[in-house]
């Protein structure tokens, strides 16, 4: 099995750590970031690997090559030159997923209790051509499935905004669901693409773009245990987060 892990992002949040090293290699529970996403989709049966880099990149290829690879095909999808955001991301690493295999794509910064085997057998099940973890928990934004569970757009409580363009959120209409970081793609999402999707684009707005022709469901849980370590607050909460994952 194939995954992707987004590991260019300049890790803005949580400076001054990332003055120095890659958010992607800054340390939880005495191993880096990165680190604890390979083992975690090494355990659940993935064996080769894409993985992003901009921001001081060589530094991920050095401690790569290390670690000896972990063990597994792992790929560089180099975004030195241009920081390109999730979509484009995805986009520029096509080359490694052609065929009908679908991958899993992970953001380097959120650990979960999520099965990633049972994820990535859901989506090989449901036709989807990408699948979307999504769990029942608080925020401002969420993505709003239909009674297919099927992506129908998003919206923010805060401010009332709503994508996409012309949508109209009605709120007995659907289910309210926060994005996780994790999702599985089949390839067959990249011919929505065509030529308009290029260069730097996240993939939300992809998705919410095209959910009306791609078909883009979702892997709803109720209940879901997961921290995104992008910030300072949350990166001190991780090496506790952990624990009680390993104790679970």
């Amino acid at each position: 099995m194939k995954a992707m892990i987004f590991a260019a992002g300049m890790g803005t949040r949580l400076k001054p750590l990332t003055d120095h090293m890659p958010k992607a290699l800054v340390p939880v529970a005495g191993k880096p970031i990165l680190e604890h996403v390979i083992c975690k989709l090494r355990d659940f049966g993935f064996t080769e690997i894409v993985i992003n880099i901009h921001h001081f990149g060589e530094q991920i290829i050095d401690f790569l090559k290390a670690n000896d690879q972990f063990g597994l095909t792992i790929h560089i999808s180099d975004e030195r030159d241009q920081l390109l955001d999730t979509g484009g991301g995805i986009r520029k690493a096509r080359s490694f997923f052609q065929g009908n295999e679908p991958f899993l794509v992970h953001n380097v910064d959120i650990l979960s209790d999520i099965n990633l085997k049972e994820l990535y057998d859901f989506h090989l099940n449901s036709g989807n051509d990408a699948t979307l973890l999504a769990s029942r928990r608080k925020t401002a934004r969420y993505l709003l499935f239909n009674p297919d569970d099927r992506l129908s757009g998003w919206v923010n409580k805060d401010t009332g905004q709503a994508k996409p363009e012309g949508f109209v959120y009605l709120q007995d209409h659907y289910k309210e669901y926060a994005f996780s970081g994790i999702h599985v793609i089949s390839p067959s999402l990249f011919q929505y693409m065509g030529d308009t999707w290029t260069g730097k684009f996240p993939i939300m707005d992809f998705y919410l773009k095209t959910c009306h022709e791609a078909t883009i469901g979702g892997y709803l849980k109720e209940e879901l245990r997961l921290l995104d370590i992008g910030k300072p607050e949350t990166l001190e909460k991780a090496d506790a987060f952990l624990n009680k994952l390993n104790t679970k």
